[in-house]
């Protein structure tokens, strides 16, 4: 699909279609936004540049994000879900499956390098820019271990899992699984052996699946 902007001096002829909706065009310009800043950290990155790699204009790129700020809060939005695949449909698989799932414990070397180099990023800068965690708290690990607790909850109205505290169940996993990948930034010198930190962590959800008496 072509993301492009449309001239903006050219007329739009009868029946002509959109080359694309703003919702494409903000998801195009949010990938490459975390490309960017990845690549250049947060401090070298512009809008200018972050426009000029997805083939937009600036007009363009402030009509749908007001500034840097705004655009990096979308892409860490974006981002939560290379952290938790949630929301998602109830499965009639076993809940230990569907944490594993969840975490996507089994994710190729290459995705989790994606997802731990926004991490670094972010901590990395983190000291001359201290917004950035604020923004990786609120639309980051608030926001998922949301979506996390509804998902407990959801499966305990269920009746296939005993938990009387939803919120708490949520913040346990992620401690658990998040904590046990080891840091973002050191990950080789926490686990030389990526096998390890697989059992791991696959040892983590049976633990807990078990203490909530999971069906």
């Amino acid at each position: 699909m072509d993301i492009a902007d449309e001239t903006a001096d050219e007329p739009r002829k009868r029946g002509r279609p959109k080359v694309s909706s703003d919702e494409d065009k903000r998801t195009h310009i949010v990938e490459v936004a975390r490309r960017v800043f990845v690549k250049y950290g947060y401090a070298g990155s512009t809008t200018a540049v972050v426009a000029s790699e997805a083939g937009v204009s600036k007009q363009t790129l402030y009509k749908l994000f007001q500034s840097k700020e705004e655009l990096f809060a979308a892409v860490v939005g974006a981002h939560r879900r290379l952290m938790l695949d949630l929301p998602r449909p109830a499965e009639d698989i076993p809940i230990a499956e569907s944490l594993e799932r969840i975490f996507m414990i089994d994710m190729d070397e290459d995705t989790d390098a994606e997802r731990a180099g926004f991490l670094q990023l972010v901590f990395r800068e983190a000291a001359q820019f201290p917004e950035l965690i604020d923004i990786l708290q609120r639309e980051g690990i608030l926001a998922s271990r949301q979506h996390l607790a509804d998902w407990l909850s959801d499966r305990r109205a269920e009746g296939r899992l005993s938990l009387d505290d939803p919120d708490s169940g949520a913040r346990m996993l992620m401690d658990m699984i998040f904590g046990g990948m080891g840091p973002p930034e050191g990950r080789v010198q926490a686990w030389p052996d990526r096998a390890l930190m697989l059992a791991h962590l696959h040892r983590c959800i049976a633990i807990f699946a078990a203490g909530v008496g999971a069906a």
